[in-house]
């Protein structure tokens, strides 16, 4: 797998080390010469190229053409978008991910300006908050394309109707799909027969319409 990451700042730096340790292949672009040679350091495994990553030239350098994914993560979100919008539509790169700095510029980071995922920060902590008072112990881990689907997060409470039933005995909402569940502290990926118990949780891919429902089943 190829990563291209555009920003070398701390966050560029710390996904670049995450990936790297994982053995994916990866190239930082930054502009700043001095965050050049300290992303060097802190990752030895990855290349780091000096330029910006708004500049076809400088996405061709590293590599766009057969980059699996793009992740823009600069701290100037015209550079994220400029980026995110190259990587898509000029380069077709699979995956692109790019960071909003500005809530109020959290609407332009959208799948027509060819963001896959735009990650809000303050509308992330904004969900936890609110959704840790109001929904029963779900969380919202990601909103994916347009905000139409949602991966999340749930705990299966003491009384929930899912309680001692199978996966596969379990009437989810359409476009559902329990992705890993959380059992004892074990992290186990389903199928039809895992049952789950009261303090498990799950991930769980679904669309918006989904949610209300499986609230209602684990709560």
């Amino acid at each position: 797998m190829q990563v291209i990451i555009v920003g070398g700042g701390k966050t560029g730096a710390h996904l670049a080390s995450r990936l790297t340790d994982d053995g994916i292949a990866v190239t930082v672009i930054e502009q700043r010469a001095e965050v050049v040679e300290r992303v060097r350091q802190i990752c030895p495994n990855a290349s780091v190229i000096e330029g910006s990553g708004s500049d076809p030239e400088v996405l061709e350098r590293a590599g766009v053409r057969i980059a699996d994914a793009v992740a823009a993560v600069t701290g100037l979100d015209e550079t994220n978008l400029v980026t995110s919008m190259l990587a898509k539509m000029e380069y077709a790169v699979p995956r692109v991910v790019a960071r909003v700095n500005n809530p109020a510029n959290a609407w332009m980071f959208t799948a027509v300006n060819g963001v896959d995922v735009g990650v809000n920060q303050a509308e992330i902590t904004a969900r936890f908050v609110i959704e840790g008072m109001d929904v029963h112990d779900m969380y919202t881990l990601m909103k994916l394309g347009r905000d139409e689907h949602s991966i999340v997060q749930v705990a299966v409470g003491a009384h929930a109707r899912v309680a001692g039933l199978a996966l596969k005995d379990i009437p989810f909402p359409a476009e559902t799909i329990v992705t890993a569940v959380e059992h004892e502290g074990n992290l186990i990926v389903p199928n039809g027969d895992t049952v789950l118990e009261s303090g498990d949780e799950a991930i769980i891919f679904t669309s918006e319409e989904g949610r209300d429902e499986i609230r209602r089943l684990f709560s």
